[in-house]
Formats: C-alpha cells, structure tokens, sequence
C-alpha cells in the first residue's frame, strides 16, 4: 500500500508493506488508548479525538518522524492511518504548527 505525502511544495510516496498494516494491529490499539485519555492538538484540548483527529495526530507524527529522517516511524504511522481509514491514500501536511489543518484526501 502507498500513502502520499505533501509537505508545501514536495510530493513523498512511503510505502507500506500489507502486513505492517495488518501486524501493527497491537500497537495502533495501544496508540488509541492513549488517545482515548485525551490529546492537545495544537492551542486546543481534545478530551475524546474521533477518528479524523486521531489521523490528525498520527500525520503530526509522519511530519516530525520525516523532519527526523526516521522512515520507520513514518512508515508505521502512515500504516496506521491506512488501516483506520482506508480511504485515504493522500495527506496534505500543514507546516504552519497547527496538526488541525492536515487534510486528507
């Protein structure tokens, strides 16, 4: 599977291999139960993000793994938005600091 990536101007295509998306299972519902306590999302606190927020967060997550040079969070956390919302194979990152303003497509 493929996740694209647009940070401003530059398009990255990661992909993910099928079976992190389906073996990563464990460490995705580990991940929503920490969301499940709540989540700061930019200036604002999300005592229950839904499932766009909690993909909302994970994409902060691609942003800071790639800003890192570290692949192999970013891969993981672009199979975790795969499997939550399988619909989606584009993610628009916003740069400006507010992780409520990466879209999804």
């Amino acid at each position: 599977m493929q996740l694209r990536i647009q940070i401003n101007d530059t398009t990255r295509d990661i992909d993910v291999p099928d079976f992190m998306v389906v073996e990563g299972e464990d460490f995705f519902a580990q991940m929503d139960q920490d969301m499940d306590k709540g989540y700061q999302m930019s200036r604002t606190w999300v005592a229950k993000p839904d499932r766009e927020q909690r993909c909302q967060i994970v994409a902060d997550k691609i942003l800071t793994a790639l800003s890192n040079g570290n692949q192999k969070s970013g891969t993981l956390m672009a199979a975790y938005i795969l499997k939550r919302m399988p619909q989606i194979r584009e993610v628009h990152l916003n740069t400006e600091g507010d992780m409520t303003g990466h879209d999804f497509s």
